[in-house]
C-alpha cells in the first residue's frame, strides 16, 4: 500500500537543516486513497506530537508523527519532523530527527507498517513497536557514567566518537583527543588500576601508608579458610581477590557455615579469597578528580521498610514502581532484584517474601550498598571533616589515579577516621559517579565537570579542519594545501577522491570524501591539521563528518551530476556545495570563488568571515572587499598576489609555480589561488611557508593522478587528465588553445547517467578542442547503453563539425593503444581517464617500451 522508496541517514551538517545534524531522511511513496480520519487518529494516538497545521499530505504527515511519536515513547529526545513534496505527485521527502541511528531506522519501518495497519483498519501494534524500540535504547545505552562525562563534553562543544557502539569514547580531534572508557582515562595510572583491582596489594599499599584497614588474610580453598578462622574473631567479610562493584562480597558473617558460604560465592569471582574482619559503620564514597576531593556520598543497600500490610514481595514491587527506578541509564536508581542473598538475608530474620513486616521496620535486602544493586545514596559532601579529605587525596595519590573512588566504612565522615573505628575497605579505579550526580537524597553534585576540567585545562579539544567542496579541482586544491601546511613541520592528514592520506602515507585507497573518511582523519591520535575534500555525493548521503570547521573553499559550481540524487538545477547544487560554507565558525574564513557567481553570493547564507579569489585583479568585487579589510588572493601583473585589506604581498610569478604548467593552465591557478589563500590564513600570513610549498609541489601521476599528467614520448606528448563534464572540458580547452601541437587527439567519453545533452555537450566542446577524436566507453555506463552513449557524443561533435574525424574503440587501453600508433611526429593526444591509476599505468609501461 505504502513504500520507504529510499532512506538516507544524516550525521553531520546537512542540506535539509541548519540546526539538526541528526535526520533520517526518506521518500514515501503514498497510495491513492487513504482511510477517513487516518490523520487524526493518529495524532490522538500521539498527542505528545505537535501537528502540522496544513501539512501538503496526510499520509506522508501521520509517518512523521508516528516516527517522531514512536521514539519520544521510548524514552528518546526527538522533535524535529518535516515533509515535503518532490517532482513526483505520488511521492513525498519525509525528515525526523533519531537520538540513536538504530533506533531512527526502526521507527521508520515500524512507522510504515503502524500506518498500513491502521489504513487497512488492523491493529496498530503500538506497544510492540514502543517495546522494541527500548530495546535498541538498551542495546545503545553506553551507561550511566559514561553518559554523564559526555554529556558535559557535549555541553562544552567537545566533538567525540564512540567505538563500536561501547562504552570507549574519544574526545576531540587528532593530536588534541582523549580518550575514555566510563570513569577510566587514558592519562590514569597503568600500575594504579592494576593495584587497585589487587585488594590484598591494595591493603598492603594503605598499610603502609599507616592508613586503617581491615585485618584478614587470603585463602584459596575450605580447608585454609577453617584453619585461618580459628584465630580470628567474627563478624568477618569474604570477598574475591580482583574483583570490582560489589560482586562476590558476603559481609557480617557469623558463622562457619556463612563463611563457606561466602567463600563459594567470592569464587565464582576470583579463586583467591580475602577473609577480613567486618567492620561496622556505614558505607561511603570518597570520589577524588585530578587529587582532590570532589564528592562524597553515603551509600544504602537496597531495603524496604514495613507498613503492617505488605508482604516483602510487594514493598519490593511498590519500590520498583518509584519512577527512579529502572534498568536503563535514565533511572538514577536500579531496579531491586530477588536473589538467593536476598532470601538468605531474609531467612536469617526468620523471613520470607510473602512475611508481612510490620509497620515501621526495615529489611536489608542485599549485603552491598552498591547502587547498581538496588541500593541508594546520601550526599554528605558538606559535612567531611579536612583530615579525611585530605586522606582521601592522599590515597589517590599513593595510587597515582587521577580518577579514583575509595570506599570507607566509618559512623560519622565529619570525624577523622583515625579517631573512630572505621576502616578503609576498597580502592577503584574508574568508579561509577551515578550515586554523585543523582543522589537519592542531598545535592547533586556535576562531577563530570572537574573529569572534563582535568582532560582539556584549556578546552583545547580540536585540530585546524580545511573543508574543501566544488564541482571542478577539489582533489588539487586539496592535495596542494595540506602540501604546504606540511611546510610548517605538522602532521597533515587529509581525504581526497583517491584515498586516505596522512602526511602524503596512503591509509586507504578510493574515493573517501565522505563522512566516515573525515571521521577517520579527525579522529586519528597523530594529525595536527586535517584538509577534508568533501564531494556533493558524500554531502548528500550523510552531510558532512565534522560539525564545524575553522576554514572552507569552495572552488565553484558548474553543471555536473544535474539529473541525479534529485538535483535538477545548479541553484539546488550550490545547495548542496553551501553546506560546506555554511559549516565554517564565526571567527573562521569561507574562501569563495569571486568570479562565479552562485559561489560569490554564498557569503550571504554565512556566518563567518569571507576571502575571496579570483583571476581578475581588477574585479569590482575584489576591489570593494579588499577596501573594507577584506582577505583575497588574485593573480595581478603575472604575480599570485595576497591581499590583506589594502595591503598587498605578492608571493611568487604565477609562471615559476609548477602547478600552472607555466601559466597555461587557468583552471589549476584558480585552485592555487584558493589553497593559497587557506594556506596563508592557517599560518597568519607567513608567505615564506607559502612560497616554499607551492614551487615544491610538483605536477606528477604520483603527486596530482590524472590531473594534466603529461607524458613526453619520443615524437608527441600523451596527457592523462580526469575531465568528465563541462566546466572540465572548457578548462581543458582554454590549456589546450596555449599549447602548441602539429596535431591534438582527444579519447573522450561521458558519465553514462549524466542528462542526454549533458553528454552531447562534451561532444560539442570536444568538437572544438580535438583533430581527431576516439571515443571510449567506461567501465560502468550506469544504465545506458554502449550505442546510445556514443550515438549522443557523435551528435555533439557533429553539430559543431562533420569532418571531424571519430572512432568508436569502447575498451580505453586499445584506445590509448590506437592513439598512439596513429600519432604523428609533434602531436598531442589527451586522454580522458575512467580509471586513471589504470590508465597512468598502462601509458607509463607503455612508454617505457619505446625505443
Amino acid at each position: 500500500m505504502f513504500e520507504i522508496t529510499e532512506t538516507k541517514v544524516m550525521r553531520g551538517p546537512n542540506q535539509w537543516s541548519d540546526q539538526h545534524t541528526q535526520l533520517i531522511v526518506l521518500k514515501l511513496k503514498t497510495g491513492s486513497s487513504v482511510k477517513a480520519g487516518l490523520l487524526k487518529e493518529i495524532n490522538g494516538m500521539f498527542p505528545e506530537v505537535h501537528p502540522n497545521e496544513s501539512p501538503v499530505n496526510e499520509i506522508a504527515e501521520a509517518f512523521r508523527i508516528i516516527a517522531i511519536g514512536l521514539q519520544r515513547r521510548a524514552g528518546m529526545n526527538v522533535e524535529f519532523g518535516s515533509i515535503a513534496a518532490t517532482a513526483k505527485p505520488e511521492i513525498f521527502r519525509i525528515l525526523f530527527s533519531y537520538e540513536y541511528e538504530a533506533a531512527g531506522k526502526h521507527a521508520a519501518a515500524s512507522a510504515l507498517k503502524m500506518l498500513e495497519a491502521i489504513a487497512t483498519g488492523q491493529p496498530a501494534g503500538l506497544d510492540e513497536c514502543i517495546e522494541e524500540l527500548h530495546e535498541i535504547r538498551s542495546d545503545e545505552d553506553m551507561g550511566a557514567t559514561t553518559s554523564f562525562i559526555l554529556h558535559e563534553a557535549i555541553s562544552r562543544g567537545i566533538p567525540y566518537k564512540r567505538f563500536d557502539n561501547g562504552s570507549l569514547i574519544t574526545l576531540g580531534y587528532g593530536r588534541k583527543q582523549k580518550k575514555m572508557r566510563t570513569a577510566l582515562v587514558d592519562s590514569t595510572s597503568g600500575i594504579g588500576i592494576e593495584l587497585a583491582g589487587d585488594k590484598e596489594e591494595t591493603k598492603k599499599m594503605l598499610e603502609e601508608a599507616k592508613l586503617p584497614v581491615p585485618k584478614g588474610v587470603i585463602v584459596y580453598d575450605e580447608e585454609e579458610l577453617l584453619s585461618e578462622i580459628k584465630n580470628m574473631q567474627f563478624p568477618l567479610v569474604t570477598k574475591p581477590l580482583d574483583g570490582n562493584h560489589g560482586r562476590g562480597v558476603t559481609t557480617e558473617i557469623n558463622s562457619i557455615e556463612k563463611a563457606l558460604h561466602g567463600l563459594k560465592i567470592a569464587q565464582k569471582i576470583s579463586k583467591a579469597v580475602i577473609v577480613e574482619e567486618f567492620i561496622r559503620g556505614e558505607d561511603h564514597r570518597f570520589l577524588v578528580i585530578n587529587y582532590k576531593l570532589v564528592a562524597v556520598a553515603k551509600r544504602t543497600p537496597a531495603h524496604v521498610k514495613g507498613d503492617g500490610k505488605s508482604t516483602v514481595q510487594q514493598l519490593i514491587d511498590n519500590e520498583n514502581e518509584h519512577p527512579d527506578r529502572g534498568s536503563s541509564q535514565e533511572h538514577p536508581l536500579a531496579q531491586i532484584k530477588v536473589d538467593d542473598i536476598t532470601k538468605k538475608l531474609l531467612a536469617e530474620k526468620s523471613l520470607t517474601l510473602e512475611s508481612i513486616l510490620p509497620e515501621g521496620e526495615t529489611v536489608y535486602l542485599k549485603e552491598i550498598a552498591n547502587i547498581s544493586a538496588g541500593g541508594t545514596s546520601t550526599d554528605v559532601t558538606d559535612i567531611v571533616h579536612p583530615e579525611n579529605i585530605f586522606m582521601a587525596e592522599h590515597i589517590a595519590k599513593l595510587f597515582s589515579l587521577n580518577i579514583c573512588g575509595i570506599d570507607i566504612l566509618t559512623t560519622d565522615v565529619s570525624v577523622p577516621l583515625t579517631k573512630q573505628t572505621g576502616a578503609i575497605i576498597e580502592v577503584n579505579a574508574g568508579p561509577g559517579i551515578r550515586m554523585h550526580t543523582n543522589p537519592t537524597i542531598g545535592i547533586p553534585r556535576n562531577v563530570a565537570k572537574p573529569i572534563i576540567d582535568m582532560l582539556f585545562p584549556d578546552n583545547d579539544t580540536r585540530i585546524p579542519l580545511i573543508a574543501i567542496t566544488g564541482t571542478n579541482g577539489k582533489t588539487t586544491t586539496t592535495r596542494l594545501t595540506a602540501h604546504i601546511l606540511k611546510e610548517t613541520g605538522k602532521t597533515v592528514g587529509y581525504t581526497t577522491t583517491e584515498g586516505i592520506y596522512i602526511d602524503d602515507h596512503i591509509i586507504e585507497n578510493g574515493d573517501c570524501t565522505g563522512s566516515q573518511s573525515a571521521q577517520t582523519i579527525l579522529f586519528d591520535p597523530t594529525v595536527d591539521i586535517a584538509v577534508l575534500e568533501c564531494a556533493r555525493g558524500g554531502i548528500i548521503r550523510a552531510g558532512l563528518g565534522f560539525d564545524s570547521c575553522d576554514i572552507s573553499i569552495v572552488t565553484n559550481v558548474s553543471d555536473d551530476h544535474l539529473g541525479t540524487k534529485d538535483i535538477e538545477t545548479l541553484e539546488e547544487l550550490a545547495k548542496v556545495k553551501l553546506v560546506v560554507a555554511k559549516s565554517t565558525k564565526k571567527d573562521g574564513y569561507a574562501i569563495l570563488n569571486a568570479d562565479d557567481d552562485l559561489v560569490y553570493d554564498m557569503q550571504q547564507y554565512t556566518n563567518c568571515k569571507i576571502a575571496l579569489f579570483s583571476m581578475d585583479e581588477n574585479s569590482p568585487r575584489i576591489k570593494a572587499h579588499c577596501e573594507s579589510g577584506g582577505v583575497a588572493a588574485v593573480i595581478g601583473e603575472g604575480y599570485l598576489t595576497v591581499y590583506n585589506g589594502e595591503w598587498k604581498t605578492r608571493i611568487a610569478p604565477i609562471e615559476s609555480i609548477p602547478l600552472s604548467f607555466e601559466g597555461r593552465a587557468e583552471f589549476m591557478i584558480q585552485n592555487i589561488l584558493a589553497a593559497t589563500l587557506a594556506a596563508m590564513l592557517q599560518t597568519g600570513f607567513n608567505s615564506e611557508v607559502v612560497r616554499k610549498g607551492l614551487l615544491s609541489f610538483i605536477p606528477s601521476p604520483e603527486k596530482t593522478p590524472g590531473r594534466l599528467n603529461i607524458f613526453k614520448f619520443k615524437n608527441f606528448d600523451f596527457i592523462i587528465d580526469y575531465a568528465h563534464n563541462k566546466s572540465g572540458f572548457i578548462e581543458l580547452k582554454k590549456f589546450l588553445d596555449k599549447t602548441d601541437a602539429s596535431e591534438k587527439t582527444g579519447i573522450i567519453a561521458a558519465t553514462g547517467d549524466r542528462r542526454d545533452e549533458d553528454i552531447r555537450n562534451l561532444g560539442r566542446y570536444a568538437a572544438q578542442m580535438f583533430d581527431n577524436i576516439i571515443i571510449r566507453h567506461d567501465t560502468d555506463l550506469r544504465g545506458r547503453p554502449e550505442a546510445e552513449h556514443s550515438k549522443l557524443l557523435i551528435e555533439g561533435i557533429e553539430e559543431i563539425s562533420k569532418e571531424i574525424p571519430v572512432k568508436v574503440i569502447p575498451d580505453e587501453k586499445e584506445a590509448i593503444s590506437y592513439a598512439i600508433a596513429k600519432a604523428k611526429k609533434g602531436s598531442m593526444i589527451l586522454a580522458c581517464a575512467d580509471d586513471v591509476h589504470a590508465t597512468i599505468a598502462f601509458v607509463s609501461e607503455t612508454k617505457s617500451r619505446e625505443h
